[in-house]
């Protein structure tokens, strides 16, 4: 059964350019072992199945570590007379060797404790032979392979190339020893005597002259990647998308570029499921429960029917089991007013907020145009992010709002709430999140095409209460107004605490999406 959306509300509906209740056969095939694809439902989704589920805190699993491996790559020429032996260069011997492995085994050890993604680096390979990639070991899991390029061994850093692994190119100036690929790294490694870049696997962006900080940066860019290439995601109702006359390039975003499988449940197995669930008692109570300790907070105040929030937790619940089934922390939701209301009772805008505040990943209006991005940005910074309706720019203010929105923006900490009717609808539950007054934000801005996003820092200056979606927040950013008028792409954005523009130019470009930072 197709969902559709018939209102008009600017927010949620009037805007599905495609939607498919096709699952994909990996899945299909996982949840009945039969070989038949099936195009309506998950046979999975009895409430049998998932009522057997465990319930999970927080979610399944966060985001998957980036295995790292390092190697040293270095020479040590021989003495000759009367002639040019050695090349620049602060490593000439054996001895040299082994001082600069130690010294960078501590550094890793330090980017180690420092990170604040998942990552694991694998022992130090050195290499001044081509024989010695022999030792490399078991390639298959890396993700990521960082060079401390000290010599012009080219051929062993061309073979590492050829992995095809994301590369990190280290060389030294002032932390020292310095590296002869100081002098070389551009004329002769990048360009090979040329004046155009000449190696595929690397470019100058992947380049890091001594900064530590450069390193890690990249690295919790790339684990962004890692996390969000080749995952899935629930469709509630199926996928869609907000740009007209682009439903070809919205899949091929998503399913070419960003890899992310889209699996559907529709509306109707979704009734049912929820149907079952109310008539489950277990549910029922752990659902109140939940609600009971979510509306004890002092930093909460209820200005909604209670039975709005019950039901919003029940179909959190479903939520989760479904996702958790799956092995999937991702779900979006199509026609989130018109099809949800009767089937729930309440609205999703708290459900998808509770979720995003317990480790998953939750979009309303399954808008591919903007949902992968939203993933990558949350993978990037290991925070929940906001899915909003941007407004018109004036005076260096831009107004965000939406009533799906975290609480826990920083990771870590649950923001104070109003919990009031979703505003179109004037039903169900929403919360207006008091977001922190003076936060750094990040705001991604995807085009229509795929094939090109924005970038614009931020601050959050004032949270507002107007008649628009209930969370708001009034922004000001580090670029002229007329100029985003005139460069805007896409309508919705995505909002993060915290700046990671260099890590989403980084990792959007490694994707094969163009970046440009509004500023």
């Amino acid at each position: 059964m197709n969902a559709t959306s018939n209102g008009n509300c600017s927010c949620c509906n009037g805007h599905n350019d495609f939607v498919s209740n096709e699952i994909t056969r990996r899945k299909f095939l996982q949840a009945t072992g039969t070989s038949a694809l099936g195009v309506c439902a998950f046979p999975a989704f009895s409430w049998s199945v998932l009522a057997s589920e465990q319930t999970q805190e927080n979610a399944i699993a966060g985001r998957r570590p980036l295995i790292v491996k390092p190697v040293f790559i270095y020479s040590t020429p021989i003495r000759k007379d009367q002639t040019s032996w050695r090349n620049w260069g602060g490593i000439q011997t054996e001895q040299d060797a082994d001082k600069e492995l130690v010294k960078i085994q501590e550094e890793l050890n330090t980017l180690r404790s420092r990170a604040d993604f998942p990552v694991e680096f694998l022992p130090v390979t050195r290499a001044n032979e081509l024989e010695h990639l022999n030792n490399l070991g078991d390639m298959e899991s890396v993700n990521v392979i960082l060079t401390y390029f000290a010599g012009r061994q080219y051929d062993i850093h061309d073979a590492l190339g050829k992995m095809g692994k994301d590369m990190v190119i280290f060389a030294r100036h002032k932390s020292g020893p310095v590296y002869q690929t100081y002098e070389s790294m551009s004329n002769n490694f990048l360009r090979r005597r040329t004046d155009k870049l000449v190696i595929d696997y690397a470019d100058e962006d992947d380049i890091v002259i001594d900064n530590q900080d450069e390193i890690l940066w990249r690295l919790r860019a790339l684990c962004g990647v890692r996390n969000t290439l080749n995952s899935s995601i629930i469709a509630i109702g199926g996928p869609s998308g907000w740009g007209t006359g682009y439903r070809d390039e919205i899949k091929t975003m998503t399913e070419s570029k960003f890899k992310i499988e889209i699996n559907t449940v529709t509306y109707e197995d979704l009734g049912k499921l929820i149907k079952e669930a109310k008539s489950d008692k277990k549910i029922i109570r752990l659902a109140k429960d939940r609600a009971d300790k979510y509306l004890t907070d002092p930093n909460i105040s209820m200005e909604t029917k209670r039975v709005f929030v019950d039901n919003a937790f029940i179909l959190e619940e479903l939520f989760r089991r479904i996702m958790d089934n799956l092995n999937c922390r991702a779900i979006t939701i199509n026609g989130c007013m018109n099809t949800i209301i009767p089937l729930a009772e309440t609205t999703a805008c708290m459900t998808l907020s509770n979720l995003n505040d317990n480790g998953y990943l939750a979009f309303c209006e399954s808008d591919f145009v903007v949902i992968p991005g939203g993933i990558l940005l949350a993978n990037i910074s290991g925070k929940p992010v906001f899915l909003n309706d941007p407004t018109f720019p004036h005076d260096g203010i831009n107004t965000l709002a939406h009533c799906t929105a975290p609480r826990r923006m920083d990771g870590q900490n649950l923001e104070s709430a109003r919990i009031i009717t979703h505003f179109e609808s004037d039903y169900g539950a929403a919360p207006k999140i008091r977001m922190c007054k003076g936060q750094a934000i990040t705001n991604l801005i995807p085009g229509f095409d795929g094939n090109c996003c924005l970038g614009v820092s931020g601050k959050i200056e004032d949270n507002p209460l107007m008649d628009i979606c209930r969370t708001q927040i009034d922004v000001s950013y580090n670029c002229d107004s007329n100029m985003m008028r005139k460069q805007m792409l896409g309508f919705h954005w995505i909002t993060a605490y915290g700046d990671y523009m260099k890590e989403l130019d980084y990792s959007l470009r490694k994707i094969g999406i163009d970046f440009k930072k509004l500023s």
